[in-house]
């Protein structure tokens, strides 16, 4: 359907000439009925200035539609005082003008303008059932002249309406625009922090160490330069996809960024034992052979990507983190829940349940948010906050749009799982 409306600019600008002509054919007969040579051109120049002031660009709107009000109300003078009267017509292709001139100003101009350019517009439609002859009026004054009236606040109305919805179309192009920003920064934040935040942990260790008096052997250093350098090439690799998605956001590197797929979650862990706590990675084994979606695929990744980060930056005490993924839920809704938990000591005493991502007590900057903001578009949730004892929770529940299919396994009861421990 929408390929009928997909006119390439020429064809349009062939139609809007064929549509100039016809119309300005169609006032020219119109003065062609008052018998009068000179009379029909000044109708075909009043009545074509609103039909230009209707088509031209904003910027020139007003002075068209002002040129056009004051020659209709200069010819209605004019056939007043001539003896060519027109038989049939009074100009209706340039009362339609003058109408559409009155719904283009309520909907572009200012108020006062826009008052200014409808009341003129007003007055030349009161007055241009003058120029019929002069038995016409009894009859047709008392009907015709409410008519225009009432025409002339239906197109008043419509301007306004039509003004409200380009606000609102503005406004929802702003929200756009604001939303995507929003994701850009989660987007730079999850992918470049995180290889940021290992860059900085690995600088620490070097100084602590040099400045405990044991700095590292040339093979310790070397590696420890090493993960920097990785470290360093993600963080770059992801800003130069990043950028490829500002000049094309309809590219394909807008939909296939890091951490589309779920087995990318063990590479994610062993990169971040290397550097960081243990970590040991459970991964429902129908997670990985069914089709995920990649909205779904792709919110988990980063929920424990940003959960290993805050790890790092946070629980430098930790020694193991343990990230579990699995598909829970029934039959009717199936969710996938992410949990991310550590054994660091900076939350202990902060007690209670896990709490809202963003109200927790501690470890709650831009990165928590931004993953409830993510889960909450998935029509999820997400909590974070301090286990019972000690250490750290990150819990995320990403619900399917429907079941999973998973090739050979009719299995769809969420207490029924089979898991694999997959550990670096």
């Amino acid at each position: 359907m929408n390929q009928l409306f997909d006119v390439p600019a020429g064809g349009r600008r062939i139609a809007a000439a064929c549509a100039a002509v016809l119309l300005t054919a169609a006032v020219a007969t119109e003065g062609a009925d008052t018998g009068s040579v000179a009379l029909a051109a000044a109708w075909t120049v009043s009545g074509g200035l609103p039909l230009a002031a209707v088509a031209v660009r904003r910027g020139r709107f007003d002075a068209v539609a002002a040129a056009g009000v004051l020659a209709s109300c200069l010819v209605t003078l004019v056939t007043i005082r001539v003896a060519a009267r027109p038989d049939t017509t009074f100009g209706l292709v340039e009362t339609s003008a003058l109408l559409l001139v009155v719904v283009r100003a309520a909907r572009l101009r200012p108020p006062l303008r826009a008052a200014a350019l409808a009341g003129g517009a007003l007055v030349a439609l009161t007055v241009i059932l003058l120029r019929l002859p002069p038995s016409e009026y009894e009859p047709l004054v008392p009907f015709v002249v409410p008519a225009l009236w009432f025409a002339a606040a239906l197109a008043t109305a419509l301007g306004l309406y039509l003004r409200l919805l380009d606000r609102y179309r503005a406004q929802e192009h702003q929200a756009g625009l604001q939303a995507q920003r929003l994701e850009y920064a989660r987007e730079l934040h999850d992918f470049v922090g995180h290889h940021v935040t290992a860059i900085i942990a690995q600088t620490k260790a070097v100084r602590y160490a040099t400045a405990a008096g044991r700095p590292p052997s040339p093979e310790e250093l070397d590696g420890m330069l090493a993960a920097v350098e990785e470290a360093g090439s993600q963080a770059m690799q992801s800003m130069r996809a990043m950028v490829a998605v500002l000049r094309d956001p309809a590219g394909p590197a807008a939909t296939a960024g890091p951490g589309a797929e779920l087995a990318d979650l063990r590479a994610l862990t062993e990169r971040f034992s290397a550097t960081g706590p243990a970590t040991a990675l459970t991964l429902d084994p129908r997670l990985t052979a069914g089709a995920l979606p990649p909205g779904v695929a792709a919110t988990v990744h980063q929920v424990v990507r940003e959960s290993l980060t805050n790890v790092r930056k946070h629980a430098r005490g930790a020694g193991a983190v343990t990230v579990d993924v699995r598909l829970a839920g029934d039959t009717a809704r199936p969710f996938v829940l992410v949990s991310v938990t550590d054994d660091g000591p900076d939350a202990a005493g902060s007690g209670g349940a896990p709490v809202d991502a963003g109200v927790g007590p501690a470890r709650t900057g831009y990165g928590l948010v931004g993953l409830a903001e993510r889960a909450a578009m998935m029509g999820g949730t997400l909590t974070a906050g301090p286990r019972p004892g000690v250490g750290w929770l990150v819990e995320a529940r990403v619900p399917l749009p429907g079941p999973l299919p998973v090739p050979g396994d009719d299995r769809r009861d969420g207490d029924d799982r089979t898991t694999a421990t997959l550990e670096p």
